[in-house]
């Protein structure tokens, strides 16, 4: 397969010297959309796949943390999505966001490997309110000096999030994690999961308001 690179590629490389935008793309599509260079990709441009491996890899890794708790099985899964996205390549139609394929991978490799490994829990893992690599802050609570008191709250404050969305139902827990930690709306929340915008707004206020209840202590 293609080299993954981990060094951004320029647009203005030679490997799109000379390459007609709209070669191969339908009228409608933005040449620079992720749909636009994932079809130029399909047509074998190594740049192109590589760009998109570039942009997507964190979030990947990110996204698949929350899913998996595990490092080491997060990186793994993300080097799967790409590999699949490559062996794909050539059937792609660009008929939903690039975004939209590529988590619907993402989402299917990770359920399957939850179901696989659910009688294999390890304990090194990584928590859905972890603080952030680049931050080193939380999604909900900002990294000022805290008492005591106020850290080991927050800290149970945390256990109690993780194991919540944890016990989800699994449609609801992927949406809350892709809505809350990747900022994905409705719409394309419901593409991953072949759902309309109505029933994934749906999902999403059934999820809120077990986690609401769950939670109450903590509000």
């Amino acid at each position: 397969m293609a080299t993954m690179v981990l060094d951004k590629p320029s647009l203005a490389g030679s490997a799109w010297a000379g390459v007609d935008a709209n070669a191969g793309v339908r009228p409608a599509l933005d040449p620079q959309s992720d749909a636009a260079i994932m079809l130029r990709a399909a047509t074998g441009d190594e740049a192109s796949f590589n760009f998109l491996v570039v942009k997507y890899h964190r979030p990947m890794i990110h996204f698949l943390f929350r899913m998996v708790h595990n490092q080491a099985v997060a990186e793994e899964l993300t080097q799967e999505v790409f590999l699949r996205v490559y062996r794909a390549r050539e059937g792609y139609r660009a008929e939903a966001r690039f975004t939209t394929w590529l988590y619907r991978i993402a989402t299917n490799l990770a359920v399957n490997h939850a179901r696989d490994t659910r009688h294999e829990r390890t304990a090194q893992t990584v928590y859905l309110d972890a603080p952030d690599e680049e931050t080193g802050t939380t999604p909900d609570l900002a990294d000022d000096d805290i008492s005591a008191e106020e850290k080991m709250l927050r800290d149970e404050r945390t256990k109690a999030i993780r194991k919540h969305v944890d016990d989800l139902p699994e449609r609801q827990r992927v949406a809350v994690l892709m809505h809350k930690y990747q900022g994905m709306d409705y719409k394309q929340i419901g593409e991953v999961l072949k759902l309309s915008e109505s029933a994934t707004k749906s999902l999403l206020f059934r999820a809120y308001q077990t986690l609401r209840t769950k939670l109450k202590e903590f509000v």
